[in-house]
């Protein structure tokens, strides 16, 4: 980075932020989210470990899952930091290594709910089409290059954050990065830019041919079955609503604020503002972590049907049908 761009992450220092929101509020709901998270993804884990990866979507998912919860298991972290609980020593490991893993997992979600849209787009389009990106074999190789490739990127943050830690220096993790450490820096956050921008342009571009698909379904039969084939088709829709709603508003938040701090020029409470948003905005797609579970729900049958709630209504209602059957026999006979 650049002599003004280090002047932009100076100047900041000189800018007091009210932590109120930022060591309250904001790790507040971080504690919400990270309970749920852990709730959810549990339960997810113990049924995805008795569903064999047959499916590319299964692949997909399972790799959703990991990197869930590995997001989840760096939010404590965050939460103590944030709200000041924890030693500043704390902070230092925060800059350095968990959040760094952070963001690597949550843009390795971010590409593999692109993935997932692909797989969606394609089973529509092709719903009997087996193509060579439709095999389970592409899939893990295919996840495993996105986590090799967001490894790869997130590793010289962690080692480039090699200034001596303080109590002052932490306050700030750009202070703990010398100059090839903010170069990396920059570097990675224009990649990470480009993924989600990527993803953001595809997705579009899958669902307005999958909205298409089902309008012209819609149009052609009003039977009950074909009603029973749209509202399958239109459950499509929960992947490319997790992607808004959980990533879209940081992204569009991240650019102004990143401009804020490499420019020395920009008006403190301009920054103040910028960063409460990047913040707000960051939270949103952590909650991602509580959304993913829903592509579980609504696309994955399988899923579902360990689901123990299921399970339990169908054992109660095997059992139901048993004892009628045997008390209708025993009236008949």
């Amino acid at each position: 980075m650049n002599a003004t761009a280090m002047k932009g992450f100076n100047g900041s220092e000189h800018c007091p932020r009210d932590m109120r929101i930022g060591q309250l509020v904001i790790p507040a709901i971080y504690t919400v989210v990270f309970f749920l998270g852990i709730l959810l993804n549990t339960l997810a884990l113990w049924v995805f470990v008795q569903i064999p990866s047959s499916s590319t979507f299964i692949v997909y998912l399972k790799n959703t899952l990991v990197a869930d919860l590995i997001m989840t298991f760096t939010l404590p972290f965050k939460i103590l930091s944030d709200s000041r609980l924890g030693p500043w020593q704390l902070r230092a490991f925060v800059c350095r290594f968990s959040a760094v893993i952070f963001y690597e997992t949550m843009y390795v979600g971010i590409i593999l709910l692109g993935l997932i849209a692909f797989d969606r787009f394609l089973k529509i389009i092709r719903p009997f089409g087996k193509f060579f990106v439709q095999k389970p074999a592409f899939a893990k190789v295919v996840s495993t290059l996105v986590w090799l490739f967001l490894f790869l990127n997130s590793l010289p943050n962690m080692i480039l954050s090699n200034k001596e830690a303080t109590p002052s220096s932490v306050k700030k993790c750009a202070s703990l990065k010398g100059p090839l450490g903010l170069k990396w820096h920059e570097v990675v956050n224009y990649i990470c830019q480009f993924i989600f921008w990527t993803v953001f342009v595809l997705m579009l571009l899958f669902y307005t041919v999958i909205a298409k698909k089902v309008y012209n379904s819609y149009r052609k039969s009003k039977s009950k079955d074909s009603k029973n084939n749209r509202r399958l088709e239109g459950k499509v829709f929960v992947v490319v609503a997790v992607f808004f709603v959980c990533f879209a508003p940081f992204h569009f938040a991240r650019v102004p604020y990143t401009r804020s701090q490499t420019n020395s020029k920009t008006d403190c409470k301009l920054q103040n503002q910028l960063f409460l948003a990047k913040e707000t905005t960051l939270l949103l797609a952590a909650t991602n972590i509580c959304m993913d579970p829903l592509i579980y729900i609504f696309l994955c049958k399988k899923f579902t049907d360990r689901l123990p709630c299921i399970r339990w209504r169908k054992t109660t209602a095997t059992t139901q049908e048993n004892h009628t059957s045997q008390s209708d026999n025993i009236t008949l006979g």
